[in-house]
């Protein structure tokens, strides 16, 4: 009897000493998974697509935004006190989204507005820097019309995220599009406009933007209003009709 009791004593002693051991793995596993958490870095709020929730902080506001001059891309009304300024990446995903946005914008509004559109290409994009800088071959040598096209065709056809389109596939897209392909590709070998591109980012940081899409408004009396994210066309509507009516 004795040794049954000195045996159960033994096996209980040794379910202390496991569930102690359990418990402090347990918390050891706890506190790394909060580590975790806390250090696992969040999606770029730039390139989030939806527009703010109720009650969530105000976007933010425009720096010093450059002036909308004849060497800028514009489409609607060249001649328009408002314009929307877009400054966007070919390979974001939420850029791709937001292109048949400003596309309804443009039908919308008419000759109400102008809309300009602007490089913004993001590092961790692989081919959007020189995909920007392609779009710049193109429209000197196709004009501003080539231009609009090429944007319209490299956000149809890229999957985004980094090489949605191979830079070989560049030349026989834009010789689509009327643009001499011998012409585009030495133009664009050549780096003409990588600086152009560039400078362009540095003005969007001045501006306020910080990722893609980035857009601001700005109206008669050139105040800016900047609006980050694909948000869907109704917060381009409510901002621009204020805009448009003064109200």
């Amino acid at each position: 009897m004795r040794a049954e009791i000195a045996k159960l004593k033994f096996t209980n002693k040794i379910l202390v000493i496991a569930l102690i051991v359990a418990s402090f793995f347990l918390g050891s596993l706890t506190n790394k998974v909060a580590t975790l958490k806390k250090n696992t870095p969040t999606n770029p709020t730039p390139q989030a697509a939806a527009p703010n929730a109720p009650g969530a902080p105000q976007q933010p506001t425009a720096g010093k935004v450059k002036p909308v001059s004849a060497s800028d891309h514009i489409t609607g009304n060249a001649n328009s006190k408002v314009s929307l300024i877009v400054y966007s990446d070919f390979e974001c995903p939420f850029c791709k989204t937001f292109n048949t946005t400003m596309l309804d914008i443009e039908k919308a509004y008419g000759d109400k507005i102008k809309i300009v559109f602007r490089h913004y290409p993001l590092p961790f994009h692989q081919n959007a820097q020189k995909e920007a800088e392609a779009s710049e071959c193109v429209a000197a040598l196709g004009g501003q019309d080539a231009f609009w096209k090429y944007i319209n065709v490299m956000f149809e056809r890229t999957t985004s995220n980094g090489t949605g389109i191979a830079l070989d596939q560049l030349g026989p897209m834009t010789a689509e599009l009327g643009v001499n392909q011998e012409a585009f590709q030495s133009c664009l070998d050549s780096g003409k406009y990588e600086k152009l591109v560039k400078d362009s980012i540095t003005e969007g940081q001045t501006a306020g933007v910080s990722g893609t899409p980035s857009s601001i408004i700005i109206d008669a009396n050139g105040k800016p209003q900047l609006l980050v994210g694909a948000q869907p066309i109704d917060a381009f509507k409510t901002a621009l009709d204020k805009v448009l009516t003064g109200k």
